[in-house]
This record gives structure tokens, C-alpha cells and sequence, in this order.
């Protein structure tokens, strides 16, 4: 297993592992099959990067939004309201109702005002068991006095974030950057991905090379 990275994109293979390959290729009947050894077509490759752009500019709105405490702070506070809680109370309509309607209440509360949180609640609905558990958990950091959209809504958790916005005085905050869209993620897997082809395929012989399949065949 052999590794050369003298020419990288032309091969990542040692002479003598190609010629091994080459005689393995020409001189096996492969079951059968006539494999050529022709480049990837270049049409393949722009429909690949076209999917790729395609993809990120059709998520541009939801792509790695991640839920923070703070788009739920209003929820908490209104959970215990008297008209929620008469709703809870209420002994006419069952307990799944009940919870139902409080929670229809609350959003139709929320919906009067005007808030920098109005998209990401729609994109990350909450029930009144959801918002039960994570309740007290919002209200220690609101007692501690920390800003809640450093902190994110994972599960039953809500936990520091782990991003590092490096501000212009050199502070760093835990907030997810204005440009950071999940972009940033996607890139990685992206160049992942087509390192991963490239050294596959420069493993082989190179396409210049064209095995002869009256050998074997």
C-alpha cells in the first residue's frame, strides 16, 4: 500500500502497486466485465458542484439554525399566566386539550408582539411538555443573568453553546455568527467528500492508461 505524493492528482500510487493493479485489471476475467478506466466526466462534476450551490442557496433561510433559550423565555413566561392556568385547571375538557389549548394561547399571545424571534419559533415549535422541562432551566439562567441566546435548546437540555464569535475587542461570545448559517459545517463535509473521491481514484492507474480486454476476456 504504497503512497506517492509527487504528483498528487495525477496518481497517489507507487509505480509498482499500478503495474499490480494494471496486471490485475488486464489479466482477471472480472466475472466477466469489461471495465475501462476513463476520467470522471466533467459534466458529472459541474452537476455535483451545481447540487452542492443549489442545496445551500434553497436552505439559505433554515440551514444550521439552532434553537436558543432566549426565543423561549417569552413561552416561560407566559406558562404560568392566570388564563393558561385556567385552561390547565379546567375539569370540562381532557388533560391533552388542556395542554393544547394553553399552548395555543400562548403562541396566540406571542403573536401580538413584534419580536427578533418570530422565524425561529416557527421553525422550532414547542410543546407545554417541551417547554415544562426546559422551564426551570431557563429561568436559573435568567436568575443568574446571562444572555439566553448564548445557550442552546438541545432535547430536555439547555446548555452553554459551543460556538466562539470572536468579537472586535477580542471577547469571545457563544453566539452563532450573523454568517453562520450551517454553511460553514456543509463546506467541510463537502471538501470531505471529494477528498475522499479524489484519493479513491488516484489510487487506480491513471486514466491516461487503457487496459487491453482481449487479455483476459
Amino acid at each position: 500500500m504504497a503512497w506517492t505524493f509527487n504528483r498528487p492528482l495525477h496518481s497517489l500510487t507507487s509505480e509498482d502497486q499500478n503495474r499490480a493493479a494494471k496486471d490485475i485489471w488486464e489479466g482477471e476475467s472480472l466475472g466477466g466485465i469489461a471495465e475501462n478506466n476513463n476520467p470522471l466526466p466533467r459534466p458529472v462534476i459541474g452537476l455535483l458542484l451545481l447540487t452542492f450551490v443549489t442545496a445551500l442557496a434553497i436552505t439559505a433561510p433554515l440551514y444550521g439554525q439552532r434553537p436558543t433559550a432566549a426565543i423561549y423565555a417569552d413561552y416561560v413566561a407566559l406558562m404560568n399566566s392566570t388564563m393558561v392556568q385556567e385552561v390547565m385547571n379546567d375539569r370540562t375538557i381532557t388533560h391533552n386539550e388542556a395542554k393544547t389549548q394553553a399552548m395555543a394561547l400562548i403562541e396566540d399571545s406571542l403573536a401580538h408582539f413584534d419580536s427578533p424571534y418570530t422565524f425561529q419559533r416557527e421553525q422550532h415549535p414547542i410543546d407545554l411538555d417541551q417547554l415544562r422541562v426546559i422551564a426551570p432551566q431557563i429561568v436559573e439562567l435568567q436568575k443568574a443573568g446571562v444572555d439566553l441566546e448564548e445557550y442552546n435548546v438541545i432535547g430536555p437540555e439547555v446548555i452553554k453553546s459551543n460556538f466562539f464569535n470572536i468579537q472586535d475587542d477580542g471577547s469571545i461570545l457563544a453566539k452563532q455568527p450573523w454568517w453562520d448559517k450551517g454553511y460553514e459545517i456543509s463546506f467541510w463535509y463537502f471538501i470531505g467528500f471529494c477528498l475522499a473521491v479524489i484519493i479513491a481514484v488516484k489510487r487506480l492507474p491513471h486514466f491516461s492508461w487503457r487496459p487491453d480486454h482481449s487479455i483476459a476476456h
